[in-house]
């Protein structure tokens, strides 16, 4: 297969220089209602980024070594070609926004996405804010490699997709033409997705398109002016917590459970999932919604 650049290598540049621009324009043009930069929160986005580097460099072994696998085992071979390339985007796209939502829905592989909604601020750092154990996002891109992409035509349009959504990571940028709006993931569909309000949690998950949420039901358009963070903030700026505190989170409550279908509730369940008790249990169909709790992290 013909070689593919290094997208996200090739996008640092752009990266700090868009940073550096939105950093100025709240200088010279604060908004009273916007956080802008805050320099502890901003150290931490950046840190995690770069921890994600080297922590992805490690799963990207054992990852590479099943990809592989799996693809010398198919009989289907999809080259990479002016045609295909777009296809296997738009797959990787269609596949991410399922990640995504699997991500926010599954309490074990929630604790992975959670470092990047911690912030209480929103913009272009908070793009950097990755997860240090993103080895649970693999699974989603099996049906392209089976179909017969290359690992590294996976990759490609996996850099491409984490490049588009830098941009979106915005409060300086409003609503963009309507045309614009309804097709792509933009800062204002973005800025719904990480904000905290009951009404936009679990919203918007695409990555380059945003017609998968229209499609599948999970758009929701910005009205009100979102809260950043999440629904319980960690308040801590350490790298380490940030990265952890979920997990740490997860083996308390399994520690303190009562029997191994909580256990499994804890792991498999909602974020905010709380088991039903037996008194609950015997009040009757009222106490139904006693096991589904407000996200919380």
């Amino acid at each position: 297969m013909p070689h593919l650049p290094d997208v996200v290598l090739w996008s640092v540049p752009a990266f700090v220089l868009l940073t550096a621009l939105e950093l100025v324009s709240y200088r010279l043009h604060p908004d009273d209602q916007a956080e802008g930069y805050e320099a502890k929160d901003a150290a931490t986005s950046i840190g995690m980024g770069l921890g994600s580097l080297a922590f992805d460099a490690l799963w990207k072994i054992p990852i590479v070594a099943l990809y592989t696998v799996l693809y010398e085992l198919t009989p289907l071979r999809l080259p990479v070609l002016w045609w295909t390339l777009p296809l296997m985007l738009l797959a990787q796209d269609f596949f991410y926004y399922w990640s995504h939502r699997g991500h926010h829905v599954v309490r074990i592989l929630w604790a992975c996405h959670v470092v990047h909604h911690s912030s209480r601020n929103f913009n272009l750092t908070t793009a950097l804010r990755q997860p240090w154990t993103s080895l649970t996002v693999w699974p989603f891109y099996v049906p392209m490699i089976a179909l017969g992409v290359h690992p590294a035509a996976v990759a490609f349009c996996s850099s491409v997709n984490l490049v588009y959504q830098f941009w979106v990571h915005t409060e300086r940028v409003g609503r963009l033409p309507r045309p614009f709006e309804y097709v792509l993931n933009t800062p204002s569909h973005h800025r719904v997705h990480h904000a905290s309000q009951g009404g936009y949690l679990d919203r918007n998950f695409g990555g380059i398109l945003i017609v998968w949420d229209r499609m599948f039901g999970s758009f929701v358009p910005e009205g009100e002016r979102p809260v950043y963070g999440l629904t319980k903030n960690i308040d801590t700026y350490n790298p380490l917590r940030v990265a952890t505190h979920e997990y740490a989170a997860i083996a308390r409550d399994l520690k303190a459970a009562r029997g191994w279908r909580e256990r499994a509730g804890r792991i498999f369940r909602g974020p905010g999932w709380q088991p039903v008790s037996a008194a609950e249990r015997a009040d009757g169909p009222a106490a139904s919604t006693a096991g589904v709790a407000e996200k919380v992290a």
